[in-house]
């Protein structure tokens, strides 16, 4: 069921993706080579418990980590770890849930650190991008959800890439992941119609590669059978009278594109 949230909720939300937000700001300041990937965890928490959130990943279906950390072939739910060091060259997706006063907000942005190839930044780059072309042109009432899929799976293979079918973007609110589904390749026209009050985490995940992904023994980490890098792009909106609004940004940020 499709929930349609009230003024009240979004404003919670709101102060939910405020938090998710300044994690991304803090880690832009401090992600460098020489750092694990629990490190990263550590500072998100930091950052989440001082705004009065909650990390929203930890213990989700047995999750360790506070938030997933994925680097380069991995596309999602890396777990943090202090045996995993990023270097010079990585791209790393820092994906952040934030329960706030019982609602949630969830993000997603893949960090370039030190010195990234062309291709990597061309992955990161498209990725990012592709989101943004499909809220910019559909996330509005009366457009579908299919509408945004189309456009993201149109504009990613455009140029070159590949996305996954069986990991989508969701709803979200009093909990993490709610109805709507919303993947990253489907028809335009198809699926539920989009509504004012709809909140919705749209999250383009593109390989560099094939589209074959594995996913590791300890049950979470993704990654791409191939060892290509993988890129992974979210934010948490609301549906509003005539088009969006992005709620895991901080105040003043643009919206791409």
């Amino acid at each position: 069921m499709i929930v349609l949230r009230s003024p009240r909720e979004i404003a919670l939300l709101k102060e939910a993706g405020h938090i998710v937000a300044t994690v991304f700001k803090k880690l832009e300041e401090e992600l460098k080579p020489g750092m694990s990937t629990l490190d990263v965890d550590r500072i998100a928490l930091d950052v989440i418990k001082k705004g009065g959130g909650i990390p929203t990943f930890k213990g989700y279906g047995g999750f360790k980590g506070n938030v997933c950390v994925s680097v380069n072939d991995t596309l999602i739910h890396g777990i943090p770890s202090s045996k995993e060091i990023i270097k010079d060259g990585d791209i790393v997706s820092v994906d952040v849930g934030v329960t706030y006063k019982g609602y949630v907000a969830d993000a997603c942005r893949t960090f370039l650190v030190g010195n990234v190839t062309d291709e990597a930044r061309r992955l990161v780059k498209t990725t990012e991008d592709s989101f943004w072309y499909a809220v910019n042109n559909y996330a509005k009432p009366g457009s579908t959800i299919g509408d945004i899929s189309n456009a993201i799976q149109t504009f990613c293979e455009k140029e070159g890439y590949t996305l996954t079918s069986h990991y989508t973007g969701h709803g979200v609110g009093t909990k993490l992941h709610e109805d709507p589904i919303i993947p990253n390749v489907g028809k335009k026209g198809s699926g539920p119609i989009l509504r004012k009050g709809m909140c919705l985490a749209i999250e383009p995940m593109v390989n560099a590669g094939a589209v074959d992904l594995i996913v590791l023994k300890d049950g979470w980490t993704v990654k791409t059978k191939d060892g290509a890098l993988a890129s992974h792009y979210e934010n948490s909106l609301v549906i509003t009278d005539d088009g969006y609004e992005i709620l895991t940004k901080l105040k003043g940020e643009p919206n791409g594109q």
